[in-house]
């Protein structure tokens, strides 16, 4: 009976077991299961620069040369990152179609796969602006009013107080913001395109841009009303004068001539 009692276990021996295989379990998936994860990503990552360095060699190496070092045709593109990449190249930017004072926007020849495998690869010639998400570039429950303000600041001498752009010096101009991809509108701000600025977060937070692109998305809205009645590209009262003096006295002129060839005629008969 002494020696049965001996061998008898705690009661607690059976808790401590299990805890103990539980611990060892989760210490197993704690060493294999992030490290697993994390190489798999590392190899995506890896396949989307090796596709993205064959992109580049086809359609931009002729301007930026083979590794992204620049030519006189083109700038580098170490830095850039891949922010800048999504924006010239989703907006059709890029490839250029031709040298000019400023590269228009147009048709946007690659898949958004193949500007994402662009984007890694021109990323990994040197650290830049990342490509936002779209939690960071949503307008939801951003302050139009506050944006306002800020676009009235920094953005209204060259994009016109509404949006919708406006003329520039030697041959450039500042395009319209209406019907802009909010993702587009935030990465501008981001790496400041050919004659914009630049606004990193340092200088202006990632809730100031989302103000921005909140307050371009209401004025030019559906909902947007003009009390003016015609805008004219919502340039101001100089060009609404204008107006009122090219057409509203030249087709005062014309009644005046009407009325007095009518007028002439009757006396005549």
């Amino acid at each position: 009976m002494k020696k049965l009692s001996a061998r008898r276990r705690h009661p607690l021996a059976a808790v401590v077991v299990l805890l103990l295989a539980l611990a060892a379990t989760g210490g197993l998936y704690a060493a294999f299961a992030p490290a697993g994860k994390a190489q798999a990503d590392e190899t995506a990552q890896s396949l989307a620069i090796d596709e993205g360095k064959k992109l580049y060699s086809v359609g931009c190496a002729s301007c930026h040369g083979t590794g992204g070092q620049g030519t006189t045709d083109g700038p580098s593109l170490a830095g850039v990152g891949s922010a800048a990449v999504d924006f010239q190249v989703g907006t059709g930017r890029m490839p250029a179609q031709q040298p000019g004072a400023q590269v228009p926007k147009k048709k946007v020849i690659y898949t958004q796969a193949q500007i994402d495998q662009l984007a890694a690869y021109v990323a990994s010639l040197g650290a830049g602006p990342i490509t936002p998400t779209e939690n960071q570039v949503s307008p939801k429950g951003a302050d139009a009013a506050k944006g306002g303000d800020l676009f009235r600041t920094n953005c209204a001498q060259c994009h016109n107080f509404t949006g919708e752009g406006g003329a520039l010096t030697h041959g450039k101009y500042a395009p319209s913001l209406e019907g802009v991809n909010p993702k587009h509108m935030y990465e501008a701000m981001q790496t400041g395109p050919q004659s914009m600025p630049s606004f990193p977060d340092t200088t202006m937070p990632e809730q100031q841009k989302r103000d921005i692109i909140a307050y371009v998305q209401t004025v030019n809205g559906e909902d947007s009303a003009s009390p003016g009645g015609l805008k004219l590209g919502g340039l101001g009262p100089v060009s609404e004068g204008l107006f009122g003096w090219i057409f509203g006295l030249g087709a005062l002129i014309a009644v005046a001539v009407w009325v007095a060839a009518h007028t002439a005629k009757a006396k005549k008969s």
